[in-house]
Formats: C-alpha cells, sequence, structure tokens
C-alpha cells in the first residue's frame, strides 16, 4: 500500500488539525481542511494557520494539486479559495454539499439567487470516486451523519476522517446538527473501521481531554479496540443512545453561525453590499439555548 508523507498543522483557536500529504516520488500533494483565521470580536478574517502551511509547502517543494474539504465546516472558515489564488490547484467537496446549501439557504433567508449547486468549488466528489495525488491512489468515501455531505479521504495507507472519529479517548463526532444522524455516523463509521488495521486515521479535531497534549492520528486497528464509543463492537442501538444522549449536552459550536455562511460559499465572504464591505447574517432564535 502506498504511503503519503503527510504533515498537520494544528489551529489552537478552532481545535481544527489541517493536513498536507505528498506523494514523495513525484512530490505533488493535496492540502486537507485548511483554516482562514476569525476573530469574532473584532469580525476580521486574517491568514496565520493559511501562512504556515503555505511556508511549508514552499519549502518542502511540494507541488499542491488538489484543495480538499471533507465537508462544510461549523468551527472554522475554510481557506480553500485562499490556497487557489496562492498556488492554482482546484478545489473539491463532496456532491452531497448541495443539500447542506439548500438547507442553510432557508435557514439564513439568503436571496433566491443564491447558487445551491456546489458551483463554489471546482469539482464535486461522488462516493467511491478515485483520483491520483502524484503515484498516491485516492479514493472517497462518502461519510454522513455529522453532516448531510461529509466525506473521507483515503490516501494510500491514510484516511483523513474529519468529523466522524476523534482520538480514541475522545471517541466519536457529534451527529445533532441540522439534518445531522447519529445512525448514519454509526453506518460511515463501518465504513472506515472496514478498512485495513494498518490504516493511519487522521482527525479532524482533538480537544485533548485530561490535559493532555494534543493529538491527530491513531490506526483503525487502535480504533477498534480503544475507541470509548466504539470498543466492544456496539450496535447501532447502543451506538446511537450513547451518541445522542452526549449530543443532547453540547452547546452549539462558538462559530457554527458565522462559519457555515462562509462555508456554504466555498470559503467566501458574502457578496459586498454598497460601501464595500460584506457582513454576516445571525438568525435569531432559530436554535434553542443549551
Amino acid at each position: 500500500m502506498s504511503r503519503p508523507v503527510v504533515k498537520p498543522f494544528w489551529d489552537q483557536p478552532t481545535g481544527s488539525w489541517q493536513y498536507v500529504f505528498h506523494d514523495p516520488e513525484t512530490m505533488e500533494g493535496a492540502i486537507v481542511d485548511p483554516v482562514l483565521n476569525f476573530d469574532p470580536l473584532s469580525g476580521s478574517t486574517f491568514t496565520d494557520s493559511a501562512e504556515e502551511i503555505l511556508a511549508h509547502v514552499r519549502e518542502a517543494g511540494i507541488e499542491i494539486v488538489r484543495i480538499l474539504d471533507t465537508h462544510p465546516h461549523a468551527d472554522h472558515f475554510s481557506a480553500a479559495p485562499w490556497f487557489k489564488e496562492k498556488l492554482g490547484a482546484p478545489t473539491a467537496i463532496g456532491e452531497h454539499v448541495v443539500k447542506v446549501q439548500k438547507l442553510w439557504k432557508e435557514i439564513y433567508n439568503l436571496p433566491e439567487d443564491f447558487p445551491t449547486d456546489g458551483s463554489q468549488w471546482d469539482h464535486l466528489f461522488a462516493d467511491g470516486e478515485e483520483f491520483m495525488v502524484g503515484r498516491i491512489p485516492v479514493r472517497v468515501i462518502f461519510s454522513p451523519g455529522h453532516t448531510l455531505a461529509s466525506v473521507t479521504y483515503v490516501a494510500g495507507d491514510a484516511a483523513f476522517v474529519h468529523d466522524t472519529l476523534m482520538m480514541p479517548d475522545s471517541g466519536t463526532s457529534r451527529a445533532d446538527f441540522p439534518s445531522g444522524s447519529s445512525s448514519e455516523l454509526y453506518q460511515s463509521l463501518q465504513r472506515i473501521l472496514a478498512l485495513p488495521d494498518e490504516t493511519r486515521v487522521f482527525v479532524g479535531h482533538d480537544y485533548a481531554p485530561e490535559g493532555r497534549e494534543a493529538e491527530c492520528m491513531s490506526t483503525v486497528g487502535t480504533q477498534k479496540a480503544q475507541n470509548i464509543h466504539l470498543a466492544g463492537a456496539p450496535s447501532q442501538a447502543e451506538f446511537c443512545a450513547v451518541r445522542d444522549a452526549r449530543d443532547a449536552t453540547l452547546a452549539l459550536p462558538k462559530l457554527m453561525l458565522a462559519a457555515l455562511q462562509i462555508n456554504i460559499r466555498g470559503g467566501r465572504k458574502p457578496q459586498p453590499e454598497n460601501n464595500g464591505r460584506s457582513y454576516l447574517k445571525i438568525p435569531l432564535d432559530y436554535f434553542e439555548r443549551r
């Protein structure tokens, strides 16, 4: 099995992992889930996290051929368009992003002409679709549950599982966002856990319980043996009971209502108004306080 070189990048304010993986033979690579920084107090966006990734790519001599998002993120803005501008590589996400766009277009009451066809990305991946990064084969696995549109990228022996699995001591990711589903998440996890035990699993977040250092990688075998929500191979009903009970205690992500307005646009700000500035909308009283 081919083995890409994977470089993780930690965005501490949002607890997010971003990745660059590349083929060491051809030096072609891809960026996964890059973060555009946002300060909610001032409303300012900035590129500190993205600049760190860009410096690594240039210093290592990696030719980026894909900019990949796993889903429209609820906890950070996507820096995919910024990287496309800097590096010229195409952006991509799973094809079911159109369902997320339609859902949130209604929640935000966006104009009728807001496109919900996924045209904000250069390519929409279907389940099972394959592509190459250098000589590394990459397979797309549709992985709904956390969102309607989530996908996993399996690049050689490395699986970028976004917000499905977390590190084993944190379990799995929440499934209570609009149109999320713990039962769909369970089915997605079964597909991921069916990969070879030695497959490296790279997670989208780590909140470092018990004060440990933030971590980003485990293996399929370790997840099956040690994940606190999956060890012992629980039934779907057992898993859903644990996941749903946990989700009922969680507050919404702090940046969700801001981030999804950006991310259903492929990481772009809303069109500027007549004063040249972009604005975000907050749907008051749509979500219940937790």
